[in-house]
């Protein structure tokens, strides 16, 4: 499978855990230690459950959410790391980007670094 194929495939399981509002699975998707870099703040992720719990109370902000959709781009690779530009198109109309860095970790990939981006307009 390429590296394409599998960022998709990960991306794809990260949707129905979105979906099904299943924080514990999200969580699974998650390197500890991971950062997550939101303009102005950092949050240093040293444990699973606070992942868990952060995607548990954000729940409400995907609420009327039945379907989503992600364009994944690979822009960068390297043995160990992959770096994806994700644009989650939401079936309310809302859409956001990220940039994933998804480490391996025992044969999987989970994210270890997490960037939201600018949106792009592609019109």
């Amino acid at each position: 499978m390429s590296t394409s194929e599998r960022a998709h495939a990960f991306f794809d399981r990260y949707a129905r855990a979105l979906l099904d509002r299943d924080a514990a699975a999200i969580a699974d998707l998650y390197a500890v230690p991971a950062l997550i870099l939101f303009p102005g703040q950092s949050v240093a992720v040293s444990d699973r459950a606070q992942t868990e719990q952060f995607f548990g109370a954000a729940f409400g902000q995907y609420e009327g959410v039945t379907d989503t959709r992600s364009d994944v781009e690979v822009v960068a690779e390297a043995p160990h790391s992959v770096w994806a530009d994700v644009t989650w198109h939401h079936d309310n109309g809302a859409t956001e980007r990220f940039v994933y860095q998804l480490v391996e970790t025992g044969g999987v990939w989970q994210i270890a670094v997490l960037t939201p981006l600018d949106l792009v307009d592609v019109a």
